[in-house]
C-alpha cells in the first residue's frame, strides 16, 4: 500500500473541508487561447481566477486527497451513482438488511437449541463467545483482505462461509442433539465470516451512494428495525418448529445477502489494483494511517473507555434489574422501545446536516446517561421506557455522524483497515465490560455501578467536546 498522502498525514485535520482546489489541475486552454499569467495569489484568490466548471464527482480517480466536493463526497473515492436509491444501493440495502435480520436470530436459536437439548445455561454463553471471539480477533485481518481482494469479494466469501455454517447447524439441530464441540466450532466459523464481512461495509457505502450521511441514516433505521424483527421472528419460528428451522432461515438470509452483493456492479476504484506489500506490512501501514489522524484515534481511544465502562455493563444490568423488578416481558418491551428510539435517531440524522458532525453526535450522548440514571433509581416502567427511547435515539444519531465522518475523511485505500481497528477495539472492550459487569455489581451494587457509568458517560462527552481535533472537524463540503 502507498504511504499516507500528505494531507492524510497531518495529525490535526480539524479544518480539512476538502474544498481546496487541486494544485495539479489546470483549466484546459481553448484553441487559439492562452492563459494569462497571474501574479502570486492566495489559494482562495486562485480559486476565484479559475473558470466555472461542472460539479466534480467525489474525488476523481487518482486525485489527491481532499479533491472531492459535495456534502456527501467520499475522500478520494470513485464517482458514485447519483441518487440514494440507485441500483447498487438497493442491492446493498437488501443485503445488509436481511443479514442483520439473520444475525438477530442467532442468540434465540442458540438459546432454544442448547437449552432444549438439555445443555447447561453456560453453554449458551460459551457458544456466543465462540462467535464473538473470532470476530474480534480476525476483523483486523479482514480489513487487510478487503483492501487486497476488494470489499465486495470478501463480503461474498463471508456470506458463503456463514451460509455453510448455518446450514450445517440447521441440519444438526433438526436431526438430533449436536455435540457441543460442533456447535462451538460452527459458531466460530460464523464469527470468522462476520470478521471477513464487517470491514468492507464502511468502504462500500461511499461507493454505492454519493450522499453518505443519508445512506448511513437509512441503514441505521433498517438495522434498528431488524434488531427488533430478527429475535421476534426467531421466537415465533422456534415455537412453531425448532431451532433447526431458525438456523435454516438464518442460512437463507446469508444466501440472499450473497446474491445481492454479487449482483452489484461497482466501478473499479483506483486503489483496487494498486501494488501491495506483505500482509504484515499492510497491517503496519494501516496502523500508520490510524495514528496519522488525531481525531480518529482520539475518538476510538475514548470509545474504548466508553465501551468498557458504559456500553458493556448497560445491557446485562438492564436485563437483570428490569427482569427482576418487572418480568421478562417488560425487558423485551424496553428493548423494542430502544429499537424504536434508534429509528427516530436515524430519521433525525436523515434531516440534520451539522457543520461539525462529531461534536453534534457528542452533544446527543448525554441522553444515554439519562437511561442509566432512571434505571439506577428504580423508576417506574414508563420512565424506564422513556429513558430507553432517548438512549436508542442518541446512540443511533452518534453512530450515523461517526460512520459518515470516517467514510468521508479517510482515504478509501485505508478505510477497510481503519474501520477494522475501530470494530476490534469496540468489540473487545464491550465484551470485557459485559463479562465484568456481574462481579463488579455484586461487589459494589448494580445501582452504584450504573451511576458510575452515567458519570463516565458525561466525562466521555466532555472529552469529545474539549478535544479540538474532534470538536472542530468539519463536515465534508463545508466551506
Amino acid at each position: 500500500m502507498e504511504k499516507p498522502t500528505e494531507r492524510a498525514s497531518i495529525p490535526d485535520a480539524a479544518c480539512d473541508t476538502r474544498t481546496t482546489p487541486n494544485p495539479n489541475q489546470h483549466p484546459t486552454p481553448q484553441p487559439n487561447q492562452h492563459p494569462t499569467p497571474q501574479p502570486n495569489l492566495l489559494p482562495n484568490q486562485v480559486a476565484d481566477q479559475l473558470p466555472i466548471l461542472p460539479p466534480l464527482n467525489p474525488g476523481g480517480p487518482g486525485g489527491p486527497a481532499g479533491s472531492g466536493l459535495g456534502s456527501g463526497s467520499s475522500f478520494g473515492s470513485v464517482p458514485g451513482p447519483s441518487g440514494l436509491w440507485n441500483r447498487n444501493f438497493r442491492y446493498f440495502f437488501v443485503a445488509r438488511t436481511v443479514a442483520l435480520f439473520g444475525d438477530g436470530m442467532i442468540p434465540v436459536a442458540l438459546t432454544a437449541g442448547l437449552l432444549g437439548a438439555g445443555r447447561p445455561a453456560s453453554s449458551v454463553g460459551f457458544a456466543l463467545a465462540a462467535w464473538m471471539g473470532p470476530l474480534a480477533v480476525f476483523v483486523l485481518f479482514g480489513g487487510v483482505l478487503a483492501d487486497r481482494f476488494t470489499p465486495r469479494r470478501m463480503m461474498i466469501i463471508a456470506d458463503v462461509l456463514r451460509l455453510g455454517g448455518a446450514a450445517v447447524l440447521a441440519v444438526t439441530f433438526a436431526t438430533g442433539n449436536p455435540p457441543l464441540w460442533a456447535v462451538y466450532v460452527l459458531s466460530s466459523v460464523a464469527g470468522v465470516g462476520a470478521a471477513l464481512f464487517q470491514p468492507g461495509v464502511a468502504s462500500t457505502v461511499p461507493r454505492v451512494s454519493t450522499d453518505v450521511q443519508r445512506a448511513n441514516a437509512v441503514l441505521r433505521v433498517a438495522e434498528a428495525l431488524m434488531t427488533m424483527a430478527g429475535p421476534a421472528f426467531a421466537g415465533v419460528l422456534v415455537g412453531l418448529a425448532s431451532a433447526g428451522a431458525v438456523y435454516a432461515a438464518n442460512a437463507a438470509t446469508f444466501a440472499v445477502s450473497g446474491v445481492c452483493l454479487f449482483l452489484m456492479r461497482l466501478a473499479p476504484a483506483p486503489h483496487d489494483d494498486a501494488a501491495r506489500g506483505t500482509f504484515a506490512a499492510e497491517l503496519v501501514d494501516g496502523w500508520r494511517e490510524f495514528r496519522a489522524r488525531s481525531w480518529l484515534w482520539g475518538v476510538i481511544a475514548v470509545w474504548t473507555v466508553y465501551g468498557f465502562a458504559v456500553l458493556g455493563p448497560m445491557l446485562p444490568l438492564t436485563a437483570v434489574l428490569v427482569t427482576e423488578a418487572h418480568g421478562s416481558g417488560a425487558y423485551g418491551m424496553l428493548m423494542a422501545v430502544n429499537g424504536a428510539g434508534s429509528v427516530v435517531g436515524g430519521l433525525l440524522a436523515l434531516r440534520l446536516r451539522p457543520s461539525h458532525p462529531l461534536a453534534a453526535g457528542a452533544v446527543a450522548l448525554p441522553l444515554v446517561a439519562v437511561s442509566l440514571l432512571v434505571l439506577a433509581l428504580g423508576m417506574p416502567l414508563p420512565v424506564l421506557a422513556a429513558g430507553q427511547l432517548l438512549a436508542g435515539g442518541s446512540a443511533a444519531f452518534w453512530l450515523v455522524m461517526w460512520s459518515t465522518t470516517v467514510q468521508t475523511h479517510v482515504p478509501p485505500e485505508a478505510l477497510n483497515r481503519l474501520h477494522a481497528y475501530d470494530v476490534a477495539g469496540s468489540l473487545l472492550m464491550v465484551a470485557a465490560g459485559r463479562a465484568l459487569a456481574g462481579p463488579v455489581a455484586e461487589a459494589v451494587g448494580a445501582p452504584e455501578l450504573l451511576v458510575a457509568a452515567a458519570v463516565i458517560n458525561m466525562g466521555v462527552v466532555a472529552v469529545l467536546l474539549v478535544a479540538r481535533p474532534i470538536r472542530q472537524l468539519k463536515r465534508i463540503g463545508l466551506v
